[in-house]
């Protein structure tokens, strides 16, 4: 079973996938946005060809932890996704992730001009890692929870 991460923006869509394990984030492109139809038949697109079963979607939150427009209007796009790709949409918290993918980018030495072409993807890896990070921990604290009985 494979993962897609998305950070989705008003110009473009970072997109990720996990390995077939669910243990790895691999970016795989930036979509540039543009109609709503498009936008959807470049992701109904990949995730048949990585074999998708979910996706996981970043949600900005406010540094108060509340959600804001943005994550009010990533909610209305993940139900679209939802709907038009039959897919299970999970909501992600992305505190940083950009900021996070800029500093790595910057410390990798990438120029602005390719820093500017995949942050949006190296923001969806790292959203979707994430995530993935967060099963591994789960799946360990209830194998520690079964053996202690």
């Amino acid at each position: 079973m494979r993962i897609m991460g998305l950070d989705i923006g008003t110009k473009t869509i970072g997109v990720a996938v996990s390995d077939p394990l669910g243990l790895t984030a691999q970016g795989v492109t930036v979509i540039r946005r543009s109609v709503w139809d498009r936008d959807v038949q470049a992701l109904q697109e990949l995730a048949e060809k990585y074999c998708v079963e979910k996706v996981v979607i970043g949600l900005p939150r406010r540094s108060t932890g509340e959600l804001g427009p943005e994550a009010v209007r990533m909610q209305a796009e993940g139900d679209k996704i939802e709907k038009t790709l039959g897919l299970t949409v999970i909501y992600w918290d992305e505190w940083f992730s950009t900021v996070s993918a800029e500093q790595i980018l910057l410390e990798a030495d990438v120029s602005r001009k390719r820093r500017r072409q995949i942050i949006d993807q190296i923001a969806a890896v790292i959203i979707l890692q994430n995530y993935l990070d967060s099963l591994e921990s789960k799946k360990h604290l209830w194998a520690d929870l079964e053996s202690e009985n």
